[in-house]
């Protein structure tokens, strides 16, 4: 009700057993607490939180403005109201390597099962935008160490992300891979990779599982959860869709009401009451005051 009754540590373990067992965990991207409840509700393996997403919640650029304190917050409100694992977007660690131990130990807190950590300089930049720049490797190793020393809970997942296919080619992803699993790395997140074969070519690099994410409109390809689960691909992420998704919808709702004054044509692409009630399940908060949930929802 007000919480998910599984625990953190339970989401954690959970995860780490699928991952083992297999097959491909598709994790969509919440943009908001009510949008992981939706997630659960359709069957999804897990909950991925965007940074890029965060940000635009904010009115802001992905460009590294977001705080830790923005961060962990938003992962707490999405973790509290779902049983399922919650992925999150650390961006660079917020800081360096004493910086990124406390951001693990805050998402540790805030009750998700793991992050991703980039390796790119501040400030950062969407992966999918040009002109990032790469930090150096003995700093982008020094931060991976940092986040598996100071976890709490061996379960927490450290997910590398590397940024290097756009700034260095392939191969120099590939060696960054694997630099960051024999730093510790639970997952690698091999951003922008350009094609079926590159992500063939990540998976068999490295032993750990692989992420990969199918952003709309990006450098990658548009891949089914069929073709990557067939590539090997452990974890997609569709990080910015039901964003997309939700503010096409009201932008086209805006330009309806302002030219007609009436928003009754689009009523049937709402939500409506009765599923919104239903899914904030309004029913279960009458077993400590009946007053709660004392009427009827029409149609």
């Amino acid at each position: 009700m007000l919480h998910s009754p599984v625990s953190a540590t339970e989401k954690r373990a959970r995860l780490r057993d699928r991952l083992a067992t297999g097959p491909i965990l598709v994790l969509p991207g919440a943009f908001n607490p009510l949008s992981a409840m939706l997630i659960e509700r359709h069957g999804f393996a897990g909950v991925y939180l965007s940074g890029a997403v965060l940000a635009a919640d904010l009115g802001l650029p992905d460009i590294g403005l977001t705080t830790l304190s923005e961060v962990a917050a938003r992962s707490a409100q999405v973790a509290r109201v779902t049983g399922l694992a919650t992925i999150v977007d650390a961006d660079t660690g917020f800081g360096e390597p004493m910086n990124v131990a406390r951001t693990v130990q805050l998402l540790e807190d805030a009750g998700v099962a793991g992050l991703h950590l980039e390796d790119q300089v501040n400030p950062k930049r969407c992966g999918h935008l040009d002109g990032k720049q790469l930090a150096e490797i003995d700093v982008a190793l020094r931060r991976i160490s940092a986040a598996v020393s100071t976890r709490r809970d061996a379960n927490f997942l450290v997910i590398a992300r590397t940024d290097a296919r756009a700034v260095e080619g392939l191969d120099a992803a590939i060696d960054r891979a694997r630099a960051y699993v024999d730093a510790g790395a639970d997952a690698i997140f091999p951003e922008a990779l350009l094609d079926e074969r590159e992500i063939a070519a990540m998976r068999v690099a490295v032993s750990v599982p692989i992420l990969v994410n199918m952003t709309e409109f990006g450098k990658g390809p548009s891949l089914s959860v069929a073709q990557l689960d067939e590539l090997g691909v452990d974890m997609v992420i569709f990080p910015v869709s039901l964003l997309r998704l939700a503010m096409g919808a009201a932008d086209r709702a805006l330009e309806l009401l302002g030219r007609e004054g009436t928003l009754e044509a689009m009523l049937g692409a709402m939500q409506s009451r009765a599923a919104l009630y239903d899914l904030l399940d309004y029913e279960s908060f009458s077993a400590f005051d009946p007053s709660v949930f004392d009427f009827t929802v029409g149609p």
